[in-house]
């Protein structure tokens, strides 16, 4: 069911990496066949982002059929020099995204700043001109375009199938000023979940929700401040990019 505050758009690109971090392993990365919960929050932040809110991912739709493509690359080994790896990419990639946003709890001192009309238009005007920052498709050499569109328009390549399971995949990261489990604040941890499309639909858990994880390390989050509307690092600059 669609939020006060949804935003539903389209996301295409030539091509898209959305890495399985198994892969990684021998230095090679191999797509995922459908995008991470992670890769379409990234997405979302760079459509428009503030620390007052967390956007969360309710539902993705695949419009166009999963191809894969490998290139041989050339990466800079850590070692120095250049090694040879192939990485397998998705091809001609389209989708429909819907998506609305919570108030960030864990960050009391920007609630002067929880105004939903306020943030809720100004996405939409940022969606409408494609996103404040650049827009990538799980990897920066893979370019993303969004614009808004109706989630259920269309015709997608497998409307027709009652359910298309994608096994165990990597859900998303949970950051420490956006932990809600108690065991998990001041920590990185790590999210899983087993996806099933249903008629094209992939419906997202979330990220409470999911039942496999993993706290990675310890970690502090970063401070802000709020001053006139504009939120600031602290002991920073102001973020230009963060202020209506």
């Amino acid at each position: 069911m669609e939020k006060e505050n949804s935003i539903t758009f389209a996301l295409t690109g030539r091509r898209a990496l959305f890495t399985d971090p198994v892969s990684k392993m021998g230095g090679e990365k191999f797509t995922y066949q459908v995008p991470t919960y992670q890769a379409l929050k990234g997405v979302l932040e760079s459509i428009y982002w503030k620390p007052t809110l967390v956007w969360i991912v309710d539902r993705l739709r695949v419009m166009n059929p999963i191809r894969s493509e490998s290139q041989a690359v050339r990466p800079i080994d850590y070692g120095g020099g250049n090694t040879l790896s192939i990485y397998t990419y998705l091809a001609d990639v389209e989708y429909r995204v819907q998506a609305h946003f919570v108030w960030n709890e864990n960050r009391p001192d920007l609630a002067g700043d929880r105004d939903e009309n306020k943030h809720y238009f100004i996405a939409r005007r940022a969606l409408e001109k494609g996103g404040r920052r650049d827009i990538f498709l799980g990897t920066r050499e893979c370019q993303g375009y969004v614009e808004p569109c109706d989630f259920d328009g269309g015709q997608g390549a497998y409307d027709m199938y009652d359910e298309f399971p994608l096994g165990l995949m990597f859900h998303g990261f949970t950051y420490p000023d956006e932990a809600v489990r108690q065991e998990e604040k001041n920590k990185l941890t790590a999210r899983f979940f087993h996806p099933v499309m249903k008629r094209g639909v992939i419906t997202f858990p979330a990220p409470e929700e999911c039942g496999i994880r993993r706290i990675l390390t310890d970690r502090k989050p970063r401070e802000f401040s709020l001053e006139k509307g504009n939120v600031t690092f602290a002991g920073g600059g102001a973020l230009d990019e963060l202020a209506e």
